[in-house]
């Protein structure tokens, strides 16, 4: 699994951090979302498709073998 976010879609709602802070943060300044992991492990793919899902922008994407 490979993560993409797109920043300038982000709007800083931070649902994505509350799903999966392991793979996300938010800048201090504006709030928008960092990606910590581009390519998360197993563990943490089910928790990275549901932040896709509840992302209010649909900043975030995925590549999936």
């Amino acid at each position: 699994m490979k993560v993409i976010v797109e920043e300038d879609k982000c709007c800083g709602a931070g649902t994505c951090v509350l799903v999966a802070p392991e793979v996300f943060d938010q800048r201090d300044e504006d709030g928008i979302v960092v990606l910590l992991d581009e390519t998360p492990g197993v563990d943490q793919h089910d928790l990275v498709r549901e932040a896709v899902s509840v992302c209010p922008a649909a900043a975030i994407s995925l590549i999936e073998p």
